[in-house]
């Protein structure tokens, strides 16, 4: 496998020289391989989060490097940044992010208007994703109208609408029941048996347990703590 992500010798510091000053990350060096799942884990404040954000391009290293493809990401004007998170990656948020007095297939376009999509290719996407995940009789709706369920698959389908080389999910399971959780993981393993690259920050054992992941990678106070297969 190909090495797909690399951060070398990563800090991220908030509000530096500041009474409230907050070193997140403190020298994380880490490789992703092409088609790896990966489970980075910790208690709250551990820097998972923060991690992967710098992972998925949503915010810089205050030093340290980050690559993607092997691609310097660092220290990328905003602009080009914009344009490897719209190329590369998919998002899975907590909160899962969506606007919930809007449409099903409304929110599932919204990662493709940025781009030159023509309209009949976009929908296309977004209608054979809803196909896929069991929302296409649901498109119509708003999304305040769906279940907690539904609502974390449209969030998977607007991840997937650009179709990303990489998935990041930060916390995916934090509002869902067991047997919701389980059916995330299943849909995730579906997608790494098709190539994709998981990154998932959480705390919930269920899922660095869970045989989806192929290596959890833990962290403590900013720093790795251990790496397990």
């Amino acid at each position: 496998m190909a090495r797909l992500i690399e951060t070398v010798d990563l800090h991220k510091t908030y509000n530096p020289g500041k009474p409230d000053e907050v070193r997140a990350l403190q020298g994380v060096s880490l490789q992703i391989e092409e088609g790896e799942v990966v489970a980075l884990k910790g208690p709250s404040g551990s820097g998972k989060t923060t991690l992967l954000s710098l992972l998925g391009c949503m915010s810089r290293p205050s030093s340290g490097l980050v690559t993607v493809a092997g691609r310097d990401v660092s220290r990328l004007p905003e602009r080009f940044l914009t344009a490897v998170r719209r190329q590369t990656f998919g998002f899975i948020f907590q909160q899962f992010n969506l606007l919930r007095d809007v449409g099903v297939l409304e929110n599932v376009l919204l990662p493709l208007y940025p781009q030159e999509c023509p309209v009949k290719e976009m929908r296309r996407r977004a209608d054979a994703l809803l196909e896929r995940l069991g929302l296409a009789h649901r498109r119509h709706l708003k999304v305040r109208q769906l279940s907690g369920g539904e609502q974390q698959r449209v969030a998977i389908a607007r991840a997937l609408v650009n179709a990303p080389q990489i998935l990041v999910a930060d916390e995916p399971t934090a509002h869902l029941d067991s047997e919701l959780a389980a059916e995330l993981l299943e849909i995730l393993g579906g997608l790494r048996d098709e190539g994709k690259t998981i990154v998932i920050a959480t705390h919930d054992r269920f899922v660095y347990d869970h045989p989806l992941i192929g290596r959890v990678v833990a962290l403590r106070d900013g720093r790795l703590a251990a790496e397990a297969p």
